[in-house]
């Protein structure tokens, strides 16, 4: 007896590397670069996001806040170009590669909000708050596109496990 209703099964996803990327892959540096970058970027991140919730707390340590989220966009900036560049080796495309594509379009987002971050801090456009405020939503978006990244490479890494 037929339901009507459609059953989704396990969809087979085309794998996130084909043999030559997966090679590529291996071969390029920059993928140690993305491997030690992406850590170190998300612990000045987690660093920078203490000492801006204890600014926008207690009022204290306003240039320890502004100095940690400059280095975190600095850092991401960093882990931009450097991803662009291992993406182009890897894939052919320095951005929106089939595969990352997603991902790379909200990088953009994750970019213009540290960027509009610098722009407010060193125009002096906006108040000490709102500028903490700005950061606060860039690094939500951060947090989200590292999630978007975790999870592709985590299914990848299952896929190749099942292959």
């Amino acid at each position: 007896m037929a339901s009507g209703r459609k059953h989704k099964h396990a969809q087979q996803r085309a794998p996130l590397y084909t043999v030559e990327e997966k090679a590529r892959r291996d071969a390029t540096p920059w993928t140690l670069v993305q491997g030690i970058l992406a850590p170190v970027q998300f612990l000045v991140f987690m660093v920078s996001l203490g000492l801006v919730i204890r600014y926008l707390g207690s009022g204290e340590g306003l240039a320890w806040a502004e100095g940690s989220i400059v280095l975190k966009t600095l850092l991401l900036y960093t882990i931009m170009i450097t991803g662009c560049i291992w993406e182009h080796e890897v894939y052919g495309k320095y951005l929106f590669a089939p595969a990352f594509f997603w991902e790379d379009v909200f990088s953009m987002l994750v970019l213009a909000l540290h960027t509009g971050y610098l722009a407010a801090l060193f125009s002096g456009w906006g108040d000490t708050n709102f500028q903490m405020w700005l950061a606060l939503a860039a690094y939500a978006a951060y947090v989200i596109n590292a999630t978007q990244f975790i999870l592709k490479l985590r299914a990848a890494r299952l896929q190749a496990a099942t292959a």
